[in-house]
């Protein structure tokens, strides 16, 4: 009997976005100088599920949306960056997995430490859970 191999295919875009932010309630006392605005180079990596394999969703276009959402809403002329207030990697990769119907974001400071969030199920009528 031939066996069958489901397949699920997936389109990323990487991009990397220069903004401030900081975590005002900080508890930790090593680490306090996250309670004041600092800048970072945030490396964002989103990833997208597609049904077919011709361009289902254009990678490129994904990033131009994404870098353009990010300039509307959150640049700041005074500083000339993205001001992410307290938003934390997670509370970003969240906010870019709604608004982009993503399956899994990865948000990073700097490229040395962050968050990846992915979609985990997606609840249909108040009651049914699929699988992305």
């Amino acid at each position: 009997m031939p066996k069958t191999v489901k397949i699920s295919t997936e389109v990323y875009c990487t991009l990397q976005i220069e903004g401030q932010h900081c975590w005002p309630e900080c508890p930790f006392e090593e680490v306090k100088y996250l309670r004041d605005p600092h800048r970072h180079l945030f490396h964002i990596k989103a990833f997208k599920k597609v049904t077919h394999d011709d361009r289902d969703v254009e990678f490129i276009m994904l990033k131009h949306k994404i870098e353009n959402y990010f300039y509307e809403h959150y640049f700041d002329e005074n500083i000339q960056m993205m001001k992410f207030g307290s938003m934390s990697c997670e509370m970003i990769a969240k906010e870019l997995i709604t608004k982009f119907n993503l399956l899994r974001c990865e948000v990073s400071e700097d490229g040395e430490n962050g968050a990846i969030v992915s979609v985990t199920g997606i609840v249909t009528d108040g009651n049914h859970i699929i699988n992305p």
